[in-house]
Order: structure tokens, then sequence, then C-alpha cells
């Protein structure tokens, strides 16, 4: 897909879909810049220069823009110009109604899931620009679509994200950036396998083809918006999620509901 030699920074990259994205993104020659708050993002980045290409770290917190900012300007003189972006980072604080959401986790949630990728394509989408050249990929939420109880925050965190992704597009497409949202549902993630399995069935049961989908395939669909295949893709909304859009995660009791909740923030803090 001919973007060997170029460099990507990946957020949230230690572990789960991110620790993924990397990976498939070295196959492709890719170098990459390593971005998290844990040091298993140091481990990730062996496994990558096992693969022959460079990878460099930083622990960053994303909602920091001054961290940001000073972090990607560091690892772009230490790996050279950052043209692939992924804003893959993102969490779920508070498990609650709205009504009775604590504050302080909205706050968080916006923080991390809009304001951390907004930093990051902040800090390279001029660079990228003048280059004629790059690509944004933004790891949204199949939340975003229709909400999610008990996750206020997190549902709409994620919907901005697909606004960002639309205005991002309409500024920096005449210049050769594309950037694109990608919507997972359900992944199996370390802490989904995790998962009792009468929670993992019911949820399963839910997804019109009967399954979680793999971190791979998120970092296959990854690998290819950060190619040269996909120049004339730009401000999509691409949901890998075996069509649960289709279906409703919001039906049951209240209580099956807050433990579905419980099982599908697990899934998303990675």
């Amino acid at each position: 897909m001919a973007s060997q030699g170029k460099t990507a920074l990946v957020t949230g990259a230690a572990r789960g879909i991110g620790r993924a994205i990397a990976l498939r993104l070295a196959q492709e020659g890719i170098n990459l810049a390593l971005v998290d708050l844990s040091d298993d993002v140091d481990d990730c980045a062996s496994e990558v220069r096992k693969l022959g290409v460079k990878a460099a770290t930083r622990l960053v917190d994303v909602s920091d823009a001054e961290a940001v900012a000073s972090s990607v300007a560091e690892l772009a003189d230490e790996l050279g110009p950052i043209s692939i972006l992924v804003n893959n980072a993102g969490l779920v604080k508070n498990i609650a109604p709205t009504g009775k959401m604590a504050v302080d986790a909205w706050e968080t949630e916006l923080a991390v899931n809009l304001s951390g990728p907004f930093n990051l394509i902040r800090a390279l989408v001029e660079p990228m620009a003048k280059a004629g050249w790059g690509r944004i990929i933004n790891i949204s939420s199949v939340a975003a679509r229709g909400g999610l109880h008990f996750q206020a925050g997190y549902s709409a965190s994620k919907n901005g994200v697909l606004g960002l992704t639309h205005t991002v597009t309409l500024e920096y497409a005449r210049y050769g950036v594309t950037c694109n949202a990608i919507l997972p549902g359900v992944i199996q993630t370390e802490n989904v396998k995790a998962m009792p399995k009468g929670i993992r069935e019911s949820v399963e049961a839910m997804v019109p083809a009967r399954r979680m989908g793999e971190v791979e395939e998120v970092a296959h669909l990854v690998a290819f918006l950060a190619s040269e295949d996909a120049a004339y893709i730009s401000g999509a909304e691409i949901d890998i999620d075996g069509g649960t859009r289709l279906n409703s995660l919001t039906l049951g009791s209240q209580s099956e509901l807050r433990e579905r909740a419980e099982a599908m923030a697990r899934a998303f803090e990675e």
C-alpha cells in the first residue's frame, strides 16, 4: 500500500487496538511514534523494531495540549516528519445515568476522548498540509451514533470526534490531508476476553455477525486508510462492528443494561 518509510504517531499504543495498529503499520514499513500513559508502550516499541522499522515512545496525557505539542516536536526530530496520525487513546471514567454522572468524570472523558484528538491534530495538521500529504484516522465508536445507557460522557465525546473529523476534512482535504473516523463495535481486547462468559454471550447475541471483532481487523482498516490507496477517502465514518449499528445495544431491563454498560466500558477503555 506504499507508505513505506513514513512515520505514524499512534496514541493509546500500549495494548489492545492501539498496539495492533502499531504492529500492522510496522508491517508496511512505517516508523512508529508511540504514545501512551503506560510503560507497557515500551514493550510495543520493542515488537515494532523487530519488524525492521524505527520506534520511539513518550508517556503523554493527550488531554494536555502543551505536553502533546512538545512531545510531537521531539518525536518528529527523532523519527522524521509525522505524516500519519492515529487517534486511538480513550477511556470510560464513570458508569451512571446522566443525572447521576460525576462532573469530573464527564470532564475527564471529554478531555481525553475529544480534546485529545484535537490536540494531536492541532499539532500535526499544518505540517502535513505544507508537505501536501497526510493521513488522520480517528478511532470513534458505535456509541457515537445512538448513545449507550450510563455512558453519556463517552457517547458524547465519541460523537464529537465525528464532527472534528468532518471539519478537518473540509479545511484540509485540498492539501492532500485525509481525515476519517473508524467506529468499532465490541472488539476482543484483553479486557473483553476477561468478561464473564454470560456477558460475552449476551453481547455477541446482539451482533448480527454473532461474534466480536478482532483487534487485527481494526488494524487492517487503519493500514488501508493510511495508504496511498485511500487518497480519495476523507470525512468518512466507517463502521467495523459486524452489523451492530443495525441492531440495538439498548434493549433489556435496567439491571441488564447496567451490566452490559459495565462490560462495554471495559471494552472501550482499550
